[in-house]
């Protein structure tokens, strides 16, 4: 049994003019593809750092559910309890955390997993400034930010993504989270594990056991890069590649070296030393580097992105023709130039924006009302075109309170519009064209 706890995490604006609802966007190529839909009560589950959490989004707010194995039950003391009987007391183990640390300690793990930190407000004003396409695009795709993945498990990740779909990419790390990670819990009589260790992917019949789960030459990649991780490097090998500004879930954040337009130096380090892994080419070090370890600059290139570059940022021409190792590292200096050390962040707004799945859910729509009234001498014709775009700001800090330690089922909350709020609200331009015909040259 499972008991659960509701809380809400409230966006609050500095400017409640100019907040709307945020988006949490999942990569499509790998990152947070542990994540199980459940569209009855539109909620995100997953297990994180040991917990089970769902998550749940409306106009106001972002709701998580933290899930807590029922405590243990210990014996009343035998002069209570009657010969032959069992006690159904239930007694909390002592070294149980509270409700306001366990409370505490959840929000500290979606804060950093979400990278809830960031100001997004000043990020896009700073990529608008600097560059006209990404002004045009972004309007319509504000709100998205790049999740901090563990490292390992970032890794694992965008190792099944090589030449795979966000599918079955989905399918294989839940087969590895099954097979392979520990139990956390059970809901709805679905299992939840915990992403498993290097240590768990490196034992013997691992790999012909992938092979078996359908992972084909990936199954040779996962178990020997598991060996290399958890046997031939250091303990913490992984981790200390991440960016010291960003580094793993409870490590301490630390000043970083200066940028340059190939990025950082420890971002340069981290992506050399992935490339001496098992299945980890440049563009899955890059995913690697931008979602588990936290280097803002890296911008992974693939034939989409690529295709970008050529249509909007006049690559394919003179030297740069077709997706060589050079103009791999041109694109990506090329976008670090623009955008400076969270380019990997600018570079994903303009992905998704190009995404059709996306592109067609928020095309702008057109509206025009013709008008015709027929006056003493002339003919008024007025036609008002009105254009629609679904427009959401980020949000700037976020505040946590506890709604109920008795959790009932998820609900949006619906409420009032407070004045001068824009939340989910849909911005329309509007232009309005009057002519005038004589009815002597209508005849």
């Amino acid at each position: 049994m499972l008991i659960d706890y509701l809380f809400e995490i409230s966006h609050v604006c500095r400017n409640r003019s100019s907040c709307q609802k945020e988006w949490l966007v999942f990569s499509q190529n790998g990152a947070g593809c542990q994540w199980h839909n459940i569209p009855e009560s539109q909620e995100w589950r997953c297990v994180l750092h040991g917990h089970l959490l769902s998550l749940k989004q409306d106009s106001s707010y972002l709701y998580y559910r933290a899930y807590q194995l029922q405590p243990r039950t210990l014996p009343r003391s035998p002069s209570s309890v009657p010969s032959g009987a069992q006690s159904n007391t239930q007694v909390e183990d002592s070294k149980t955390p509270s409700l306001d640390s366990q409370d505490g300690h959840i929000v500290h793990i979606l804060k950093h997993y979400l990278n809830l930190s960031s100001n997004l407000t000043e990020l896009y004003a700073q990529w608008s400034s600097s560059d006209h396409n990404f002004k045009k695009k972004a309007a319509q795709f504000s709100g998205i930010r790049i999740l901090r993945q563990d490292p390992w498990e970032a890794l694992v990740s965008f190792i099944c993504s090589s030449n795979n779909n966000i599918s079955r990419i989905s399918q294989m790390v839940e087969k590895l989270c099954l097979n392979y990670g520990p139990f956390v819990g059970k809901i709805d009589g679905r299992a939840y594990h915990d992403f498993p260790t290097p240590e768990a992917l490196a034992g013997k019949d691992v790999e012909s056991s992938l092979r078996s789960l359908g992972f084909g030459y990936r199954a040779k990649y996962i178990h020997q890069t598991a060996i290399m991780v958890s046997q031939e490097r250091e303990k913490g090998w992984l981790n200390g590649l991440c960016n010291p500004e960003s580094p793993a879930f409870g490590v301490e954040a630390k000043a970083g070296a200066a940028m340059k337009p190939e990025g950082r130096g420890g971002y340069r380090e981290a992506h050399e030393k992935l490339l001496e892994l098992q299945g980890v080419g440049p563009k899955v070090a890059d995913c690697v580097c931008l979602f588990g370890l936290g280097w803002g600059e890296s911008v992974p290139v693939d034939t989409h992105v690529w295709q970008i570059a050529q249509r909007d940022y006049r690559f394919g021409k003179g030297s740069h023709k077709s997706l060589t190792k050079a103009t791999y590292d041109a694109v990506g200096n090329h976008f670090r130039k623009l955008w400076g050390q969270e380019a990997g962040w600018a570079h994903s707004v303009l992905f998704t924006a190009d995404l059709r799945s996306f592109a067609d859910r928020l095309a702008a729509t057109k509206k025009v009302d013709v008008t015709v009234k027929e006056e003493d001498s002339e003919v008024k014709i007025e036609t008002e075109v009105t254009t629609a775009v679904a427009l959401v700001a980020p949000k700037e800090q976020v505040d946590v309170k506890l709604e109920s330690p008795k959790a009932k089922p998820v609900k949006a909350s619906r409420e009032k519009k407070r004045k001068g709020s824009t939340d989910g609200v849909i911005h329309a331009s509007s232009a309005t064209e009057t002519r005038r015909t004589s009815k002597r040259l209508r005849k």
